[in-house]
């Protein structure tokens, strides 16, 4: 069977057990990946009913990242939803329970217990904080670790067509201050929020302590977009699914409406 994302990241994890990096980029990847969950029965609109597993005095519900390998675990026809992973995380969230993922059927074959899927869901709802400041002048991008570079490359990836593009470069302030700002071009209305808290979340995942970078949004007709342009370093964001690629609607795939954990 193919790697998986997911089977990558547990490999790295697994080959460096004392590298916190290594582990954050593990439940960065389970948090963006789709999960396929098994159901004690088919769903109800949003409502789902997980199987749950007693393993000791411990409490699981199964997820897999690839519908072959649910299937293959249980052997039969089963229901599941399809949920993000941080959708899922959401769902299980302060109940006591735990998450096994690709049981048996994967080298990602593991077992998180409630406190860290508890962990992973309040590290999730950290968003960005708001804040307004003059940028003054921009620069290319200088010193920042390939860890952080890396991450917002792949964070980036799953952000298809939210935006067209993004630079990333150095800025000085009116104030004085110094940092380093991500800009927006193209932003689709509303997904704003979304796209600060994937650059958020690839700043908490790159394991990069006291990390900071500001986001901006831009129309192609600012100024400030014609300078980064010529300065910055630029991601272009994947195209938007054609209709017939779309993900089909399931269960929890809204991380603002969870299902109903029964």
């Amino acid at each position: 069977m193919t790697k998986t994302p997911l089977d990558t990241a547990h490999a790295a994890m697994e080959a460096a057990p004392q590298e916190d990096a290594a582990r954050l980029r593990f439940y960065e990847r389970l948090a963006d990946s789709e999960l396929f969950l098994l159901l004690t029965r088919e769903a109800e609109g949003d409502q789902v009913e997980p199987e749950l597993f007693d393993l000791g005095d411990a409490r699981f519900v199964l997820v897999f990242d690839r519908e072959e390998r649910l299937a293959q675990f249980v052997g039969q026809a089963a229901p599941y939803a399809a949920l993000s992973g941080r959708a899922v995380t959401n769902m299980l969230a302060g109940q006591g329970i735990g998450l096994g993922v690709n049981l048996e059927v994967a080298p990602s074959s593991t077992l998180l217990p409630a406190e860290a899927v508890d962990w992973l869901a309040g590290t999730l709802g950290h968003g960005p904080a708001e804040a307004e400041a003059q940028v003054s002048e921009v620069s290319a991008p200088a010193g920042l670790p390939e860890a952080l570079l890396t991450a917002l490359d792949t964070k980036l990836a799953t952000a298809a067509g939210f935006a067209r593009c993004a630079w990333l470069a150095g800025a000085a302030y009116a104030d004085g201050t110094r940092g380093h700002l991500l800009a927006f071009a193209g932003a689709v209305p509303g997904a704003e929020d979304a796209l600060a808290r994937a650059v958020n979340e690839a700043l908490v995942f790159s394991g990069i302590e006291a990390g900071a970078l500001d986001v901006l949004f831009l129309r192609d007709s600012d100024e400030l977009a014609a300078r980064l342009a010529r300065v910055g370093l630029r991601f272009d964001l994947p195209e938007p699914a054609t209709p017939e690629e779309a993900e089909r609607p399931a269960p929890g795939s809204d991380p603002d409406r969870p299902p109903i954990l029964r």
